[in-house]
């Protein structure tokens, strides 16, 4: 696309009426359509950004964000998002606010939304506790504003939850729609998502289960590997199932280590650390990784109830030679 009118002339025939004074929680509760006219918004934000063409928005307001875990990438994509559209950005400290003396998340939710557009949350800690925190939020605020205690209800956008990271995962979607040309060259693409062992902290699988459930939207033949052990939950598998046989695409698990091969598409995670696109891997650093991940059987993480995301790691002290072998990533695609 060369002009701004083209994204306008777009998004005119996509119907996303219902995102309209709706929250976003997750990608699969999202149409195909509605997910289109978000990358075609990002499209055209960035086109209106690279030719000086003013984003705003908004002429006042609030985005509020709140983080309930570290952020760096995505507490500032929140607020340069807010930035460029002309918001200015409250973030909420729990620890400094009325939270710790009490307050109840019906009060907080109602006290911070007056003024707000959009409010970004992330609680990504323990399995079954985020996005039930986000929809309580959500709840509190339009309850107050249909008893008129706030003008207007802001949308929530999720930051990461214990399920999904929508807003990570879709950008690395639009990564990977622009480097093959368009959605329809994805078809029949190989990628392999890794989740596996990592050496600082227990860390979500919302990561793995948002690339698992978009990405098997688009035809893609998507492998999610990982040691035994390391599974996701079962409701998103089945997503990705279904997805998969809507677009003609495939899903599969492997948790056996297969020798390097040729892949088109690697998303490593060290447990939700980091995540990289690569094409025509070199056998250098093919033989890094298989090195790295040679005993990844021996590094191992237990479901257990009342810890972090739902996992606990092996330790230093549970090592008997004090080393930790990183199981980083399972090399599964067959030749391209």
């Amino acid at each position: 696309m060369k002009t701004l009118q083209d994204y306008i002339d777009k998004l005119n025939k996509l119907n996303f009426k219902e995102m309209y004074n709706n929250d976003f929680f997750w990608t699969w509760d999202k149409t195909d359509e509605e997910l289109e006219a978000v990358f075609t918004v990002a499209d055209a934000l960035r086109f209106m950004r690279e030719n000086n063409i003013s984003t705003k928005v908004f002429e006042s307001g609030l985005g509020i964000s709140i983080f309930r875990d570290n952020s760096t990438r995505t507490r500032f994509s929140f607020a340069s998002a807010c930035n460029l559209l002309g918001l200015e950005v409250q973030d909420l400290d729990e620890k400094k606010s009325q939270i710790a003396h009490g307050e109840t998340v019906r009060e907080t939710a109602n006290m911070v939304s007056f003024m707000a557009d959009v409010i970004g949350i992330r609680d990504d800690m323990y399995i079954g506790k985020g996005h039930a925190y986000q929809k309580e939020f959500m709840d509190a605020v339009t309850e107050g504003n249909k008893d008129g205690i706030l003008e207007q209800r802001p949308t929530l956008v999720n930051l990461q939850c214990d399920v999904d990271h929508p807003t990570q995962c879709m950008a690395d979607m639009l990564h990977i729609i622009h480097e093959f040309g368009g959605v329809e060259n994805l078809k029949g693409k190989k990628i392999a998502m890794s989740w596996a062992y990592s050496p600082s902290y227990g860390k979500p699988l919302s990561v793995p289960q948002g690339v698992i459930g978009l990405m098997t939207r688009f035809g893609m033949d998507v492998v999610l590997a990982h040691p035994e052990g390391y599974d996701v939950m079962p409701e998103v598998e089945e997503i990705a199932r279904k997805n998969a046989e809507a677009t003609g695409g495939s899903f599969t698990k492997q948790t056996a280590w297969k020798k390097p091969s040729k892949m088109l598409i690697l998303y490593i995670q060290r447990a939700g650390l980091l995540s990289l696109l690569w094409k025509n891997v070199p056998i250098s650093m093919q033989k890094a990784i298989s090195k790295e991940s040679t005993n990844w059987k021996k590094n191992f993480l237990l479901r257990m109830p009342n810890t972090k995301t739902g996992l606990a790691q092996k330790t230093h002290e549970n090592n008997k030679d004090g080393k930790l072998s990183i199981c980083t990533v399972c090399q599964l695609i067959s030749q391209v």
